[in-house]
């Protein structure tokens, strides 16, 4: 048993801090901008949570941390009350958090000079891995860091891999998402295909899920997307933010993205559409719409 602090209890963290506690075994400490959220956290799960990070992080083995965006995670590590004033020399602060690459070679840098580790650990799976503790982690750090946080990792994921040096991680989650920005946008075009050519969606989609064209999104989204429903996970607003991520990253390195680029403008008509908080899936709102 370690002594674990958890800093932000979103959808994704709330179930990760609870996996800490119920399959890892751990002592955990969370920690939430809205302290009723840790209070209830703590009652359910047996708990503790603090009023700040640094409280939070006191005396701990292992930290771990999922919050919105760089300036979120810079606030709650290296601000005031920051974790980070309350690491002890030898712990590891894991990130969670879909950031920059940037800043995890920045908090990388920081947790050194601290004498502590730092692994940028972005997730996949979403709302619903999380919950069930099926999450795949993509990471950057040092080995040594790695060997000893992926033991703790494993009570919410599947997988949990080292992609390289610090922010590697990050950089294979903007792998994660290009891929997904193109998948949905296909499968969008293809279910608002059949519907115009007045096939049967259902039966097409049974013919060739089996085939070439399967995908998770396919296999997991098809008819709630050929339903309109569009509250099953990532929002758009959060999918955006990932994106303009990916677009910065891909001009600093010379990459060229032009699907990626096109589909983060299709999901910005679909947030003018009123989307903000729908699913990924919902960029076929935005190809219904115009018939509309």
């Amino acid at each position: 048993m370690a002594k674990v602090a958890f800093i932000g209890l979103g959808v994704m963290g709330y179930p990760m801090a609870g996996y800490l506690k119920t399959k890892g075994g751990h002592d955990v400490t969370v920690y939430n901008r809205t302290t009723a959220k840790a209070e209830k956290w703590a009652a359910e799960y047996g708990g503790a949570f603090a009023k700040i990070p640094q409280e939070a992080a006191q005396d701990c083995d292992f930290v771990f941390c999922c919050v919105g965006n760089d300036d979120d995670l810079r606030a709650v590590t290296t601000g005031a009350d920051g974790a980070f004033h309350g690491l002890k020399s030898g712990a590891i602060f894991i990130d969670h958090t879909t950031a920059s690459a940037e800043v995890a070679r920045e908090l990388y840098a920081a947790a050194t000079d601290k004498g502590c580790g730092f692994i940028d650990a972005p997730v996949s799976g979403g709302q619903a891995g999380a919950e069930n503790g099926v999450l795949t982690v993509m990471c950057g750090g040092d080995d040594d860091a790695f060997a000893k946080a992926k033991p703790q990792i494993e009570a919410f994921s599947k997988f949990v891999g080292l992609m390289g040096p610090s922010g590697a991680g990050q950089l294979t989650k903007m792998v994660n998402q290009i891929c997904i920005a193109g998948l949905v946008q296909g499968l969008s075009e293809a279910i608002h295909f059949a519907k115009k050519a007045e096939l049967d969606v259902p039966a097409v989609i049974s013919a060739i899920k089996g085939g070439a064209a399967q995908s998770w999104q396919m296999e997991n989204r098809w008819e709630t997307m050929n339903g309109g429903k569009f509250d099953f996970g990532f929002a758009v607003d959060w999918m955006r933010k990932d994106l303009g991520i990916c677009l910065k990253t891909a001009n600093d390195t010379g990459a060229r993205l032009p699907v990626t680029a096109l589909v983060d403008q299709f999901y910005a008509e679909v947030q003018a559409m009123g989307g903000n908080r729908w699913d990924t899936s919902s960029l076929i709102a935005r190809l219904e719409n115009a018939d509309t």
